[in-house]
């Protein structure tokens, strides 16, 4: 089966923070899961080079437009590629590829009449790049968000109709009541659709914003950035009209994931299924929302607002692959997150004691005792069966039947440390150091070592999606190459005779910063 992950596409106007970091990394790891699997997965994500904060950065840069679009948007590129994002299409706006899909269809709703010029008054938040309903604002006339009051703007633009769509919009999430994930995204949604809704102005005028996808039915104006960066969805496939599009996009499309934080969810819960329907194309089949992590002060990470955590300063602390799991293991299903540089070291830590420990401990016992070769599983206990085939049993199922979500990424990591716990506290529990040393109890030394063993390729296994390097030293550390799959997850795989290496630990020890 296909599956297609769309992480958004993210300004350019400042540097990547951790926030873009933890979402293109969630859809990696969905990525990762599906193929193991047996899916064939086509993974995207990318950068927004249009609107006004865009536009209004290259002008205080100094530098070419072609130039700064080029820089700004290869600080994305960069730090995904320093993430080991395996991608399959970097999107940016500023392509010709991108830019001719959004020509046409533009062009496509214009000819069908479902676009009208008009003078508008509105409150305009730079920041969003939105018009805002005074409902939108805090106490303060503030836009939440950005902490900043929104400029009252007058002016005449293109907009596109939405009222005649509500309730259709309405129905198809009653209808589909798994659409957007977490399904308290939902009501939420179905808030926003309980008035009329306004007409979408599509356009800027270039007096005004110059820098985006300009009108092929008014030369003076450009379109508005959400209509157009929401097209990267299907530029990104190949889309065209009328049944002409890339296979891609008759291959992929209906099995469309994308990946969101709360912040964008009418954008995408809303103005997008609608023009979709504009355009005659079903919606994407889920939308799979999370929180935000706050910075310091307990406020939602902003680059307008200065309070981001830095990802290349995080992966030098701990490295790429542990702030992979930290990330997807930390995110809340009911809320925001915290984030901070003491937070992720004790989720290093915890991988250190937890699997890192483990695999250290085993793999020097059975070097110093059985010459580093897997013990025979003939003499394993009813109990040690147990242990395996419960591990084996839990990856199995959420492999089998676990549904790209929030919650599937929360329940595979808590499992993951779960089972390490519960192998480190079976071979602390049989004390495999004391068995060595009296030659009667052979057996049952062996039968420890070995399902200590096979409970760690079992973890490791799970882990690849998190943390694939990590996975594939375990299981080389086993004598086992390659990559791992689903058909994993069946106990007492390991052959008897392996000879296994111990290596460098998995996590080294980060030291803690001396005291002022």
């Amino acid at each position: 089966m296909q599956k297609y992950i769309t992480t958004p596409i993210y300004y350019i106007n400042g540097a990547p923070h951790i926030g873009h970091a933890f979402t293109t990394i969630l859809g990696d790891v969905l990525k990762k899961f599906e193929q193991m699997r047996g899916n064939e997965v086509y993974f995207t994500t990318g950068t927004d080079e249009h609107g006004q904060k865009n536009q209004s950065s290259c002008q205080n840069s100094g530098l070419p437009l072609d130039e700064f679009l080029k820089m700004r948007s290869d600080n994305f590129r960069n730090l995904f590629d320093k993430m080991d994002i395996d991608y399959d299409y970097f999107v940016r706006t500023s392509s010709p590829e991108h830019k001719a899909v959004v020509t046409e269809a533009l062009n496509y709703i214009w000819n069908k009449g479902l676009i009208k010029k008009k003078s508008y008054e509105g409150l305009y938040c730079e920041g969003c790049e939105q018009f805002k309903k005074p409902s939108d604002l805090d106490e303060r006339g503030f836009c939440p968000d950005h902490q900043k009051a929104p400029q009252l703007l007058t002016e005449e633009n293109y907009f596109f109709p939405l009222e005649q769509h509500r309730q259709w919009l309405i129905d198809y999430i009653n209808t589909h009541p798994d659409w957007i994930k977490p399904r308290r995204f939902a009501k939420e949604v179905l808030g926003m659709l309980a008035e009329p809704l306004d007409d979408l102005c599509i356009s800027r005028p270039k007096s005004r914003v110059w820098l985006g996808v300009e009108l092929p039915f008014d030369k003076d104006y450009v379109t508005y950035i959400w209509f157009d960066a929401l097209m990267n969805y299907i530029s990104s496939l190949g889309w065209k009209p009328e049944g002409a599009a890339d296979i891609r996009f008759n291959e992929f499309w209906p099995h469309c994931h994308h990946l969101l934080a709360k912040d964008i969810l009418k954008t995408h819960a809303v103005y997008w299924p609608i023009m979709l329907k504009a355009l005659g194309i079903e919606p994407p089949e889920h939308l799979i929302v999370h929180g935000y992590w706050l910075g310091e002060g307990g406020i939602k990470m902003s680059k307008s607002l200065g309070n981001v955590v830095d990802p290349y300063e995080v992966m030098d602390l701990m490295g790429v692959e542990p702030l992979r799991f930290y990330l997807c293991n930390a995110m809340s299903l009911t809320g925001d997150s915290q984030i901070s540089i003491d937070l992720l070291k004790q989720g290093y830590k915890q991988l250190a004691n937890n699997i890192g420990n483990l695999q250290m401990r085993v793999l020097k016992m059975i070097a110093k005792n059985l010459d580093g070769k897997v013990p025979s599983p003939a003499a394993l206990s009813d109990k040690d069966k147990a242990l395996l085939e419960n591990l084996a049993d839990t990856f199995a199922r959420i492999y089998r039947y676990g549904e790209l979500s929030l919650e599937l990424v929360s329940e595979l990591s808590a499992e993951i440390l779960k089972a390490g716990d519960a192998v480190n506290a079976y071979f602390a529990a049989n004390e495999p150091w004391v068995l060595a040393k009296d030659e009667s109890q052979k057996e049952r030394y062996e039968a420890v070592i070995y399902t200590t063993l096979d409970a760690l390729r079992l973890i490791a296994a799970a882990v690849y999606p998190f943390m694939p390097q990590v996975s594939e030293k375990i299981l080389a550390s086993l004598g086992i190459a390659g990559k791992p799959s689903a058909a994993d997850f069946k106990p007492q795989q390991l052959k008897a005779g392996t000879q296994t290496t111990v290596g460098a630990p998995l996590f080294p020890y980060i030291a803690d910063k001396p005291a002022a």
